[in-house]
């Protein structure tokens, strides 16, 4: 706006205070390329003024300036002016990268619940069977069938074998009882074979504190047993 009131104060001074006058030949050149500046500053503001309004009408939004709050959104660089230009953690934990340079890690046990877990680079698999122990009940169904097969064929490595099979656990002492028991309401030659049996699964099987325990129990338990064998007593 300043420059063109200098051009038309300049215009006015060309035509003077006492009126229109004739101009020399210079004085008309350069009025005549004063006009042509004049038009084209005004075509270049005009442009400037359209494309300011199509870009507010599209619905853009004049990019923040650089010391604005908004073009430091965005900005890498510590906020606090304290940063000293080194990268975080020293260089670890960044994207693919396994840690710091120079870290030892020691060895970690596999996880079979890692998603990596392969179990045929373990090593070789040692499968174990475990045999519950057995109850009570189940004892006495599991021997009984066992003791009267023995009375049958005499074969004492046979029971032996069968009754590693078993878990006996706290409960040995109740295989000598149940064979006893099952000898008295046999004949004389099942109470020989019983005898020779229990020979044989001391050291094996059973211990002597476990044969013993097994008498003691009988004993205590002879009321009930003339129940079922009144000579219970003298055999």
């Amino acid at each position: 706006a300043g420059v063109e009131e200098e051009e038309e104060d300049g215009d006015e001074e060309l035509l003077g205070a006492g009126g229109p006058r004739t101009w020399t030949p210079q004085e008309k050149l350069l009025h005549e390329a004063r006009l042509k500046a004049k038009a084209k500053r005004r075509l270049r503001r005009t442009s400037s003024r359209d494309s300011t309004r199509e870009s507010l009408s599209e619905g853009g939004e004049p990019g923040p300036e650089p010391g604005s709050p908004k073009g430091r959104a965005h900005d890498r660089r510590s906020r606090m002016g304290k940063g000293r230009g080194l990268p975080k953690k020293g260089g670890a934990g960044g994207k693919g990268v396994w840690g710091a340079p120079g870290v030892v890690y020691g060895y970690q046990e596999p996880d079979a619940r890692d998603p990596n877990y392969d179990e045929a680079a373990q090593g070789d698999t040692v499968y174990a069977t475990v045999v519950p122990e057995l109850e009570e009940g189940e004892l006495e169904k599991n021997v009984q069938p066992m003791v009267m097969e023995y009375f049958e064929h005499g074969d004492t490595s046979e029971v032996m074998e069968l009754l590693r099979g078993l878990n006996l656990g706290s409960r040995r002492h109740a295989v000598p009882s149940l064979a006893v028991a099952l000898a008295l309401e046999g004949k004389a030659s099942h109470r020989e074979l019983t005898s020779r049996l229990l020979s044989d699964l001391v050291g094996h099987i059973v211990t002597p504190e476990d044969i013993a325990w097994a008498f003691d129990k009988m004993l205590r338990d002879l009321p009930d047993l003339i129940l079922d064998t009144p000579e219970a007593p003298q055999v």
